[in-house]
């Protein structure tokens, strides 16, 4: 059939329904899935198929594949039937990641895109197994799936790359060296400044954010992220209860004379001895003993007597 001089071509969509409705009826499934197959047996159940039985069967349905037009049932047939022979790569890929906190289904669901991916660009002419071709293919389209979505603070994807190349690297050298390599270390290696390895180091921090709830352990630094250890949101401090050691000795201060004031200054504050306070107060140094140990003796005994501090407060 031509239009003047252009001869009419119709398109795959229009091919395709003209296929499936040659006679002038649809054809049923089973007559798409026997013109797919060419000949070939039809596999009862593809998911359930053994290793060499798939490895035996892809072979073949990849040749028949090729022979087939993009966008026919008959192709479609053949391309799905590979997806399931296959999926057991998918299963075998996800388990390398099932300690991460990514449900395993949505592993498995972004590992079978990439085998598609893989299934689409194989070549059986190159004399390559299909799994060792898939394998690298279903893998990447994990990892990438962890890079886009993974992280708790989204972070430039130069820098998501670049924690990646610090982490190989980082194990490289310690490796070799048996210790941790230092920032300069891991800068030469990669060709970067400090400072950039700073940057990666930082942005490292935001690819998984802890609770605040999360119990601490006495080792969880040997765990955390690497510029972090040591960093919590509270922590014990000591100064806290000298603080309030000093704040009830006030009121207990305020109560000495001023020789005693004057004696506890030289003693624990210019960390004078005996002798020399003797000296300054004008006093003999076993006197000064006996004055600090009754100095102190009522200083604790005020400490110990709630009462009396409180008194001491008010006042």
């Amino acid at each position: 059939m031509a239009i003047g001089r252009t001869a009419y071509r119709p398109s795959p969509a229009v091919r395709t329904s003209l296929r499936a409705h040659e006679g002038g009826r649809p054809r049923t499934a089973a007559q798409v899935r026997q013109r797919a197959l060419g000949g070939l047996s039809e596999p009862e159940n593809p998911i359930a198929a053994t290793t060499d039985d798939a490895r035996t069967l892809s072979v073949a349905l990849f040749l028949r594949l090729r022979e087939l037009d993009a966008g026919t049932p008959e192709h479609a047939y053949v391309r799905n039937t590979l997806v399931e022979l296959n999926l057991s790569l998918v299963k075998f890929g996800a388990r390398r990641f099932r300690g991460r906190p990514e449900p395993t289904e949505d592993i498995v669901q972004v590992g079978t895109i990439g085998l598609i991916k893989a299934i689409d660009r194989f070549d059986p002419d190159r004399g390559v197994e299909f799994s060792a071709f898939a394998l690298p293919t279903i893998v990447g389209e994990m990892k990438r799936f962890f890079r886009d979505t993974g992280w708790a603070v989204r972070v430039p994807r130069r820098l998501q790359e670049l924690r990646i190349d610090l982490a190989k690297a980082s194990d490289a050298l310690e490796q070799r060296d048996g210790r941790r390599p230092d920032r300069e270390q891991l800068a030469e290696r990669l060709h970067l400044t400090a400072a950039e390895v700073a940057e990666g180091e930082l942005a490292a921090n935001g690819y998984t954010a802890r609770s605040l709830d999360a119990p601490i352990g006495e080792d969880e630094s040997d765990h955390a992220p690497r510029g972090t250890s040591g960093r919590r949101t509270a922590v014990d401090e000591p100064a806290y209860e000298l603080i309030d050691d000093l704040d009830s000795l006030r009121p207990l201060l305020a109560r000495l004379d001023a020789r005693d004031r004057l004696i506890l200054s030289l003693r624990f504050g210019q960390e004078l001895t005996q002798a020399e306070i003797g000296r300054r107060v004008g006093l003999s140094q076993m006197h000064v003993s006996r004055l600090l140990a009754r100095i102190l003796g009522e200083l604790r005994a005020g400490l110990l007597d709630d009462g009396a501090t409180a008194d001491a407060t008010a006042c």
